[in-house]
């Protein structure tokens, strides 16, 4: 088994395109019975490409009105972002980069700008922003499809910006072509059945595998890792972890596919609040929801038959302590991710309070030259450094497949706990 807990590696969740259920070939019969007993089988979906931005987006001949998203403002540059920064070497990683869509989000981690990067190729379905992403990375070489993109033997590392509902699919597409994959968050979309077996092709291919959470490097999570890494909270009693994302008429996406979503489905920015910085887990789960007022949450006007515009969770941590966990769309002010820690040693608000009275260094990692930091607090670059710099040290990235999955399915789990009012439910555990 590929789990902590052998009884605990199990997937359940249920095809939002109808109302038919299936359990897909090769998992064990002891399992097989367990999933049809529970009525949930497995989430499959088309091909999708992701789409955010503000201001106005022409598709098509019409032109949408679209909000400001949360997250993408630039982050002020810090004076000494690059300073310290060594090259590990001159070798240039062969990269494709797939999805642009409404937030030009293939281009926003500025692969196109690091030194140990050459771009070799992009797609985008759409041939207008596939063209418009070829531009933006400096690229002369395009592709209909990140099917046809992966068949080019060029390419050693490929980053995934595509629909979160093709995350997975795509992810085992390019390791399955023997390529190293980047993925945009979550790491799968509503599906245990498909985090298992994402687990299961990363461990298989040897290949390396990273999710671009953003929290993880935003500076009061990056200080909270290491100092939790160095000891001064001892184990965590308490974690919290919010995203507030409101969000009045929804999000433009390639066929909706965020129109009405469970809000938990995408719980990776407030978990990391957890996960991020111990690289533990969630064991179990009580999630209540709020039915919401906003029309795509009435009952029919969403293909995930999903009331909630906001769930929380609280959590069962991995060392016994407690987390909870928000995600809302429908509570306008005060909008980001934050998130606080409380340990037997000390904790974490706005700094670090507690006993220990010798901190580690909490400052992030140098950034090549004309790397910017980027949006979500100036994590974007950071994320690409240490997705490239994990292939040249042939390492483990940071947010590895099994953190990856372990910020993820607490949330799967959370909304099936909240359609069940609040029931406790245990998490699916996945270990590296």
């Amino acid at each position: 088994m590929n789990s902590r807990d052998n009884k605990s590696a199990i997937g359940y969740s249920k095809d939002i395109r109808d109302d038919a259920f299936s359990i897909p070939e090769g998992v064990p019969n002891s399992r097989r019975s367990f999933l049809n007993s529970l009525g949930f089988g497995i989430a499959g979906l088309g091909l999708f490409q992701a789409g955010c931005s503000g201001g106005k987006h022409i598709h098509q001949g019409h032109a949408e009105d679209l909000p400001k998203i949360q997250g993408f403002e630039r982050s002020s540059e810090d004076p000494d972002l690059h300073k310290g920064w060594n090259s590990l070497s001159d070798r240039k990683i062969r990269v494709g980069i797939v999805g642009y869509g409404v937030c030009k989000f293939g281009a926003q981690f500025g692969f196109q700008n690091h030194p140990n990067v050459e771009i070799v190729a992009v797609s985008d379905l759409f041939p207008d922003r596939c063209a418009e992403l070829a531009k933006a990375c400096n690229c002369s070489k395009t592709y209909p499809s990140l099917e046809e993109l992966v068949k080019d033997d060029t390419i050693e590392a490929v980053f995934v910006a595509t629909d979160a509902p093709s995350h997975q699919r795509h992810c085992i597409e390019v390791l399955k072509h023997g390529k190293h994959v980047a993925s945009a968050v979550p790491a799968v979309f509503g599906s245990l059945e498909e985090a298992e077996e994402l687990f299961e092709v990363v461990q298989h291919t040897g290949l390396k595998y990273m999710m671009f959470e953003t929290s993880c490097f935003r500076e009061n999570l990056y200080a909270m890792s290491q100092i939790y890494k160095s000891g001064g909270f001892g184990k965590l009693i308490f974690s919290e972890g919010e995203y507030w994302h409101y969000s009045e008429k929804g999000i433009a996406s390639y066929k909706d596919w965020r129109h009405g979503m469970p809000p938990q489905w995408y719980p990776t920015h407030s978990d990391a609040y957890y996960v991020g910085v111990t690289n533990g887990s969630f064991t179990e789960v009580s999630c209540l929801g709020k039915p919401s007022s906003m029309e795509r949450y009435q009952q029919g006007n969403n293909r995930y038959n999903n009331p909630f515009a906001t769930e929380i969770s609280l959590y069962r941590t991995s060392e016994g302590g407690m987390a909870r966990m928000c995600r809302s769309s429908d509570t306008p002010g005060n909008e980001g991710e934050l998130g606080r820690v409380r340990g037997e040693r000390g904790s974490y608000y706005e700094g670090y309070q507690g006993l220990e009275t010798s901190l580690p260094n909490l400052s992030r990692p140098p950034l090549p030259p004309d790397v910017p930091a980027g949006s979500h607090g100036g994590s974007h670059g950071h994320l690409t450094e240490e997705f490239i710099s994990a292939i040249l040290q042939d390492r483990k990235p940071l947010v590895d497949i099994a953190m990856a999955l372990n910020m993820t399915v607490g949330g799967i789990v959370a909304h099936q706990s909240a359609l069940k009012d609040g029931e406790w439910m245990k998490i699916p555990q996945f270990l590296a």
